[in-house]
C-alpha cells in the first residue's frame, strides 16, 4: 500500500506564485505587460510621494522578438530609491515590504508587486533583473533574482559609487508577452495613471520609438497618508486575536484596547467591562482566549461609536479631477463629484470620486463610432482587467441612464471615472483589479454617478435647445431676402437691403439673443 504522506513537501509562497502566476494578474500577453508596468509604476509612485518629489517616471518598451513576444522593460523614476539592505527583499522577495501591515491609504497591499516582475522576467528568459538605486549619496547597481525554494533574493554584481542622484531604474527582459495600444494594454493604463495622478509626469517610449508624454497638471504633492488605528466595528475576532497575542507594549487587555483601536476610551472599555462582566481585563492580551475574543467583538457592535477617522484617507480631489480630464480629454463637458466619507464593513471608511467628462476625445472610438469608456480607479491606481466582477461596473451598471437622456449610454462619447479611496480596499484578489461587491461601496457610487449626471442631462438638453432654436433660425432665414423684397415692393420702399438688415437682426435677437 502506498504511503501517500511520502510525498508531503513544503513550499515557499514564491514556488506557490511560481505555479500560480495568473493569480497576480500574469494571464494573457497583452494582460501580463500591463501588469509588469503597472507594479513597477504604482512603487514609483510611492516612492516619490513617500519623500514629497512631484513624479517624473520614464516608461521605455524595447522589442526584441515579436513573433517570440520578447520585450526590455525599462522602469525609471525619480523617487527616494531604496537603501542597500532593503533592496534584495523590496524587488525579489514574495509578501516582503512596507504596505501589507499597515493600516493607512496605499496604491498596492500585498508587498508581491515588483517582486512579482522579478519572478516573471526569471521565469519566461531566465535572466535576472538589473537594477540601479540612488538612494541618500549612494548608488547601487547589482543583478536581482529569486531564489524559489527559500524566497530569498539573490544578488550578483554589485557595484557601488557616491551620488547626487536618487531614483530607481528597473531593467527587465520578459517574454511570452506582447505591446498593443488596445484599451488593456500599456499606453491605456499610462494615460488612466495620468488622469487619476495629475502631479505626476510619465513618459513613455514605445517599441516603434515613438515618445508619449503625459503632462504633469498639477504642481500640488497629494497629502502624505497617514497611518490610523482601526475601528472596533471593522475588527474580526481572528484580527482580535492577532492583535492581541503580537502585542508587546501593554500589560492589561485594558491598555491594549485603548492603545490598539480607535475612538476606543477608557469609558468605552468601563462599558465593554458592563457588558461582558465575565471578561478578565486586568490580564494581559496575549492571555486573550478565542471565547473572549468573541464576546468583545459582539460587544463591539452594541456600543455606540464616534465615525471612524478618515484622516488617512485623501481622495484625488474634485479640482485635481477636472484640471486632469480636461488636460487629457479635453471634454465639452465635465462634472465631478466628491461623497462625503462612508463605511463599509462595520467600521472601514471609504470615499468616492466620481468624474463624468462628455464629448472632445472623452469615450473611445470604436471603427466610426464611439463607445463609453468606464476607468475604475482604487487609492488612484488603474484597474484595467476583471471589471465584470468589480463594484464599481456594478455600480455603472445600476444607473438608469436614459433618465438623463443617454439613451444609448454604450454608444455614447463619455468617460465615466471611479476613484475609490480607503485604508483598506477589498479587492478579489491578489492581482488587484477589481474590487468586491460591498453593497455600501455600489450603493455609494451610484449615487455619486447620479448626481454627475443630473448636470451632465441640464448640459444635453441645452445643446437640444440650441440645436433646435439654431434650426428655426436657419429656416425662417430662408424667407427673410424674398420676404424683404416684397414688403419694398408693397410699399415702395426702393431700399430693400435696409429691410432685410432689420429683418435679420430681429431673427438673430429671437433665435439667439
Amino acid at each position: 500500500m502506498t504511503d501517500v504522506f511520502s510525498e508531503f513537501k513544503e513550499h515557499s509562497i514564491a514556488e506557490f506564485f511560481k505555479k500560480n502566476r495568473q493569480m497576480l494578474g500574469f494571464s494573457g500577453k497583452t494582460r501580463s505587460l500591463t501588469t509588469i508596468i503597472h507594479e513597477l509604476v504604482t512603487n514609483s509612485l510611492d516612492a516619490s510621494e513617500e519623500e514629497r518629489i512631484l513624479p517624473e517616471i520614464h516608461v521605455k518598451i524595447e522589442e526584441l522578438d515579436k513573433e517570440e513576444g520578447r520585450y526590455k522593460i525599462y522602469v525609471n523614476d525619480n523617487g527616494s530609491g531604496i537603501p542597500e539592505k532593503h533592496l534584495g527583499k523590496a524587488m525579489a522577495m514574495m509578501l516582503a515590504g512596507t504596505k501589507f501591515h499597515r493600516f493607512v491609504q496605499q496604491r498596492g497591499q500585498q508587498g508581491i508587486g515588483a517582486a512579482g516582475v522579478t519572478m516573471y522576467a526569471q521565469l519566461t528568459t531566465g535572466k535576472e533583473v538589473h537594477l540601479v538605486s540612488g538612494y541618500k549619496g549612494d548608488k547601487l547597481e547589482c543583478d536581482i533574482s529569486i531564489d524559489f525554494k527559500t524566497n530569498k533574493p539573490i544578488i550578483k554584481n554589485i557595484k557601488k559609487e557616491k551620488t547626487d542622484w536618487h531614483g530607481l531604474s528597473y531593467e527587465a527582459e520578459v517574454s511570452d508577452v506582447k505591446y498593443d495600444k488596445s484599451t488593456y494594454g500599456v499606453y491605456e493604463y499610462l494615460k488612466r495613471t495620468a488622469i487619476a495622478n495629475p502631479h505626476t509626469q510619465i513618459l513613455l517610449t514605445e517599441p516603434d520609438g515613438t515618445e508619449q508624454l503625459f503632462p504633469r497638471s498639477i504642481d500640488i504633492i497629494p497629502p502624505k497618508p497617514k497611518e490610523v488605528q482601526p475601528h472596533p466595528l471593522g475588527i474580526t475576532t481572528s484580527d482580535l486575536i492577532d492583535f492581541a497575542h503580537h502585542d508587546k507594549d501593554n500589560s492589561t487587555l485594558r491598555q491594549f484596547l485603548q492603545s490598539n483601536f480607535s475612538r476606543l476610551s477608557s469609558s468605552k472599555v468601563q462599558e465593554l467591562d458592563e457588558i461582558c462582566p465575565d471578561i478578565d481585563f486586568k490580564k494581559a492580551p496575549g492571555k486573550l482566549e478565542w471565547r473572549d475574543a468573541e464576546k468583545l467583538v459582539k460587544a463591539f457592535q452594541e456600543v455606540k461609536w464616534i465615525a471612524p477617522s478618515i484622516e488617512g484617507i485623501h481622495p484625488i480631489g474634485e479640482k485635481q479631477i477636472e484640471k486632469s480630464m480636461i488636460n487629457i480629454l479635453n471634454p465639452e463637458f465635465i462634472e465631478v463629484v466628491e461623497r462625503k466619507p462612508a463605511i463599509f464593513r462595520g467600521g472601514i471608511p471609504f470615499i468616492v470620486e466620481v468624474g463624468l467628462a462628455y464629448g472632445g476625445d472623452a469615450g473611445r472610438a470604436v471603427a466610426d463610432r464611439y463607445s463609453n469608456d468606464i476607468m475604475r480607479f482604487a487609492n488612484r491606481a488603474p484597474l484595467l482587467f476583471d471589471g465584470g466582477g468589480c463594484a464599481i461596473t456594478e455600480a455603472v451598471k445600476n444607473v438608469e441612464w436614459k433618465r438623463y437622456s443617454l439613451r444609448k449610454f454604450d454608444e455614447e462619447p463619455i468617460s465615466v471615472l471611479v476613484n475609490i479611496s480607503s485604508v483598506h480596499i477589498p479587492y478579489t484578489g491578489a492581482g488587484k483589479q477589481a474590487i468586491s461587491n460591498e453593497k455600501e461601496m455600489v450603493e455609494e457610487i451610484r449615487n455619486a454617478l447620479m448626481e454627475a449626471a443630473r448636470k451632465l442631462k441640464k448640459h444635453l438638453h441645452g445643446k437640444i435647445r440650441d440645436k433646435e432654436r439654431k434650426a428655426r433660425k436657419k429656416a425662417v432665414e430662408k424667407y427673410v431676402e424674398q420676404l424683404s423684397q416684397d414688403l419694398a415692393d408693397l410699399a415702395e420702399y426702393k431700399k430693400p437691403e435696409v429691410l432685410k438688415e432689420n429683418l435679420s437682426k430681429l431673427v438673430e435677437e429671437k433665435y439667439i439673443g
